[in-house]
């Protein structure tokens, strides 16, 4: 089992930005790619960003690229998404996500999930 705990949502301005951390604790954290997804109210759940579990390949949704950065820190267990130049629409529930899927950007192929941290950005 991993566990996924999600941190550093909040209320933004557009333009602004925000650095959300998932801690996760459990199996071993290195083992596993790990991904942000976000769900906006009435949408269906999208892949943001991924990251494989050596840091060796970086994948991003083209309405976040260059505007996110993913990292990962496997000695502290914890893995980071970078939001700058926020918009509107980025506005949603970010999920944190384990995988061991070699496609980190599948929503099916996710194993563990975390709860969820709420981003909203105000025109």
């Amino acid at each position: 089992q991993v566990q996924l705990v999600e941190s550093g949502g909040g209320l933004v301005q557009a333009g602004g930005s925000l650095r959300l951390s998932c801690a996760a604790s459990g199996r071993t954290f290195s083992s596993y790619n790990m991904g942000w997804f976000r769900q906006a109210p009435g949408k269906e759940r999208e892949f943001v960003a991924a990251i494989t579990w050596r840091a060796e390949r970086i994948y991003y949704a083209d309405s976040v690229k260059s505007r996110f950065t993913i990292s990962r820190d496997n000695a502290k267990n914890t893995v980071y998404l970078q939001m700058n130049s926020l918009k509107p629409e980025d506005t949603a529930v970010y999920y944190c996500a384990a995988t061991t899927n070699s496609d980190p950007t599948l929503y099916y192929g996710v194993d563990y999930w975390g709860k969820g941290t709420q981003v909203t950005v105000s025109s």
